[in-house]
């Protein structure tokens, strides 16, 4: 822990930094019981198993066993240091934190940090120039021409490039940056004769930002007869357009208070429908949908509707995207867009209340807008067509779990296409037959089952095993138990783990002398120590602990002590026999040993 930032300064901010809200902003968590869980954002599930206590502040993945306090969260997310993380969340809570940084290493290189800096530079310059200066009126037209307001200018700090080609070079070399490093960037570029020149001049700019609202590329469109259209920066280590989703940023907390989000194509549907109210808006970045961008939607919303362009290209990509997010484990609908419409020029025609309204609330499922889809590749004024569909049709329907959601769009069909009920339930029983999927499943709670498998490994353990950690579970919330535990048995633990825990427990309630799990976390140095501690403090525990129950804990505890001093001084005396060349001795003391290890046996 740094020397420089008190332990109290240390506490404030761990304790005006709410666990749930804090990892809220990263995760979609739900509460079941006293706990809220989620889909892990360190490892890649579909059932949630990572659990979040409010009560004692910390967090557990019992997937991969990654736990901690709000601090290790923030250090785990954003790969950050002990300080950078004390930082970040100093800021959130509007809590004053001396400034070491000069002190600290910083998780960012010296020249991403220069990148990001560049960045935020370029980007004031470029909005300041849009919004208020004569070199930036061709940008400012062409969105005033688009229907973007002022106020929306500025919340997505909208920009232009001028047409000049070392305005930007000269600007960033006077605030002190290298050459090699924009370059390197992307801001600038380097032409085959070496000179330099601005990548993006003569354009309207769209900032991407991170996560966490920093510029780290850009988006340049063209507003003359330049090539390309758009313009993006290249990748890097900071921006890597397959990982990100333009404004994810602005939009999470949105998609968390909707439990919805909608996903656009490009910038400007964004801009528009942000300006519509539709503010839990994202967009990829010039490219198809990634499994990892809907991984990340995934962990911050259960529903999420594909808003793209209602010509053939954009129908193929929801597909896709479709098929991608329902992998991840999204449920998907498709916004209700008139054909070879996109989101911008309905909102331009048709006004924001039409778009809400007709467009996003009148979303199709996912099964409606396949239906649609799926008639592209056939001719259903012909009989043969129409069979094919049908089955093709079906093979689907058979994979949705809900008999309910399946006989609905039977009906369908069989209204359609005058096919028999019977007939076409038959069919699907056959296809479900063939794909394993048999009788239908009850949902068990999914937020549980992880947990209670979990429970049931840990209940395979030695009986001393588990004795051990329930109590240890004890003395994590109870100073009480901890006293009696040290007067008791002390450190004598079988587990050296445990015994290294029981040991900087004492100390801790020594100067602390209160229960407070999130502050012992903080104080152990041991990463795997950390993970264990949370482990076993989210163990399910009764609320009123009986003396007998723990004095039971630590009778089992001493047994497998005594036992295993008892195998250790035979083993000894065995070592002894055979050293004074006595065979029968040493084969009496070796059956003993047996019958013991035995018994050990037959206890755990």
């Amino acid at each position: 822990m740094p020397d420089q930032v008190s332990e109290d300064v240390i506490e404030e901010i761990r304790k005006t930094n709410d666990i749930v809200d804090v990892i809220g902003e990263y995760i979609q968590l739900k509460k079941q019981g006293r706990n809220y869980f989620g889909l892990c954002p360190f490892h890649g599930e579909k059932t949630p198993s990572f659990s979040v206590t409010q009560e004692k502040q910390i967090f557990h993945c019992f997937g991969c066993g990654k736990g901690g306090n709000v601090l290790t969260f923030v250090m785990e997310m954003e790969q950050y240091t002990f300080y950078e993380a004390l930082k970040f969340l100093a800021d959130r809570s509007s809590v004053d934190l001396p400034d070491f940084s000069h002190q600290h290493k910083s998780s960012i290189s010296q020249e991403n940090q220069s990148i990001l800096s560049a960045s935020e530079w370029i980007t004031k310059l470029y909005h300041h120039l849009l919004r208020y200066t004569k070199d930036g009126k061709a940008g400012y037209q062409y969105f005033n021409e688009r229907g973007i307001t002022d106020e929306t200018i500025d919340v997505f700090q909208l920009g232009f490039a001028p047409n000049v080609k070392d305005f930007t070079a000269e600007f960033l070399q006077k605030k002190g940056f290298h050459q090699q490093i924009l370059v390197k960037s992307g801001l600038l570029s380097l032409n085959e004769d070496n000179s330099i020149t601005d990548r993006f001049r003569g354009r309207v700019m769209f900032p991407i930002r991170n996560h966490l609202g920093k510029t780290i590329a850009f988006g340049g469109r063209t507003i003359s007869d330049q090539e390309p259209k758009y313009l993006n920066s290249p990748e890097s280590e900071l921006f890597q357009k397959g990982k990100i989703l333009y404004n994810f940023d602005l939009a999470k907390k949105h998609i968390r208070n909707q439990s919805e989000a909608v996903l656009f194509e490009g910038y400007m549907d964004v801009i528009s429908a942000y300006q519509a109210g539709v503010k839990n808006a994202v967009a990829t970045l010039g490219t198809s949908l990634t499994s990892s961008q809907a991984r990340l939607l995934r962990r911050y919303v259960d529903t999420v509707i594909i808003c793209y362009d209602a010509d053939k290209a954009g129908t193929e990509a929801a597909y896709k995207a479709a098929g991608l997010l329902q992998k991840a484990g999204c449920h998907v609908k498709i916004a209700n867009m008139p054909d070879n419409m996109d989101p911008d020029d309905f909102i331009t025609e048709y006004g924001t209340e039409a778009f809400q309204n007709q467009v996003i609330k009148s979303s199709l499922t996912f099964t409606n807008f396949y239906m649609r889809y799926l008639k592209k590749d056939y001719n259903l004024s012909l009989e043969g067509d129409r069979i094919q569909y049908i089955e093709k049709l079906l093979e689907y329907l058979a994979t949705i779990e809900s008999s309910v959601e399946r006989e609905y769009y039977l009906k369908e069909v069989s209204d359609s296409y005058n096919v028999s009920m019977d007939s076409l339930k038959q069919e699907i029983q056959s296809n479900r037959e063939k794909m394993g999927l048999g009788k239908d499943k009850i949902n068990k709670n999914r937020y549980t089952n992880k947990v209670s498998d979990h429970e049931h490994v840990k209940k395979l353990l030695p009986a001393f095993h588990n004795a051990e950690r329930q109590l240890l579970a004890y003395m994590l919330q109870d100073v009480s138990i901890t006293d009696k535990v040290q007067e008791e048995i002390g450190a004598s633990f079988n587990i050296e783990e445990h015994k290294v825990i029981a040991t900087h427990l004492y100390a801790f309630y020594e100067e602390h002398q209160q229960a407070d799990v999130s502050m012992f976390v903080e104080m152990l140095t041991d990463d795997r120590l950390k993970q264990l501690v949370t482990d076993i403090a989210m163990m399910p525990l009764h609320e009123n602990i009986s003396n007998d129950e723990i004095n039971d804990y630590i009778r089992n505890i001493r047994a497998e002590n005594n036992n295993k001093g008892d195998i250790q001084s035979l083993k000894e005396e065995q070592r002894r026999a055979e050293q004074q060349n006595d065979p029968i001795k040493a084969a009496g003391i070796a059956m003993q040993i047996i019958e013991l290890q035995k018994q050990w046996k037959s206890i755990n």
